[in-house]
Parts: structure tokens; sequence; C-alpha cells
């Protein structure tokens, strides 16, 4: 992968922790069609840093690191957080990540002026994929 840190454009970027960082990354590559931009493994075989983008736009994460205080999302009782991404196709991108065997916490509904879906990760982290709805799209075009 590639050796060199890239350099997030946009203001916030989240920063997720995996006790499986490696297969984290393979599975949000394979479910989500993320790509893998940055890689810094640890002599022990966890990730210290990683990145990866979706459609330009940066996710940092790294191995749980318990002796610091961080730990994954299936060690915590409840949902903590979710991560928002909006993609062109909903239905598409959600076919995908069925197949690709992510838990579908929501089908695909359009619910506030946008079409979208909620899957959770294999370490919990739980995410909502949305587009602005056709409905809304012809409403904002009129």
């Amino acid at each position: 992968m590639a050796s060199e840190n890239s350099e997030p454009t946009q203001k916030i970027v989240p920063y997720l922790l995996y006790s499986d960082a490696p297969g984290a990354i393979d599975f949000l590559c394979k479910a989500f069609g993320f790509k893998e931009c940055f890689r810094y493994p640890m002599p022990d075989g966890k990730l210290g840093h990683a990145e990866i983008s979706y459609d330009g736009n940066i996710v940092m994460l790294a191995s749980a690191w318990e002796e610091g205080g961080f730990s994954s999302p299936r060690d915590l009782p409840a949902v903590h957080s979710q991560i928002h991404c909006r993609v062109e196709d909903v239905d598409a991108h959600y076919e995908r990540a069925k197949s690709a065997g992510a838990t579908i916490a929501a089908e695909p509904a359009d619910q506030h002026g946008q079409r979208m879906y909620r899957a959770v990760d294999p370490e919990g982290h739980r995410w909502i994929f949305a587009a602005t709805s056709r409905a809304e799209s012809k409403k904002r075009h009129r």
C-alpha cells in the first residue's frame, strides 16, 4: 500500500478503532467500496494508523489500544456512534454491502428527504449510507 500519509481535504475526519484493523480494512473495501490509501503496520501485526477513502473523503483507523484506553465498539455495551456517508446509488450500494456479508440494520427507505440504509461492520461501527431521494431531488430542481 501507499507509504506516504495522505492529507485529507475535509474539515472533519472520522478516526475509528478496530480490534482487527487489517480485517476491517478488507471488509470496508469489499462491502462498502472504500479504497485503502495508507497503512502503517506495527511490529506486533497491529496497525498504528491507516487511511481509507471513498469519493475523495478519508476515514482514518487503527488497531484498538487497550493500554491507552481505546477499544473497539464490539467491546462496548451499546452503539455509541454512527458514520453518515453520501453515496450516488443507495440501492446498488446496499446490494454490494449485503452480498459482502454486512449486517443490515435497516433496509433502504426514503426518510427525511433522503434514500438511506444502515449497516453494521463486523466490529460494531454503525454506518448510514444515503443520497437525496428521487422525489426530493425532483422538488429541488423544479
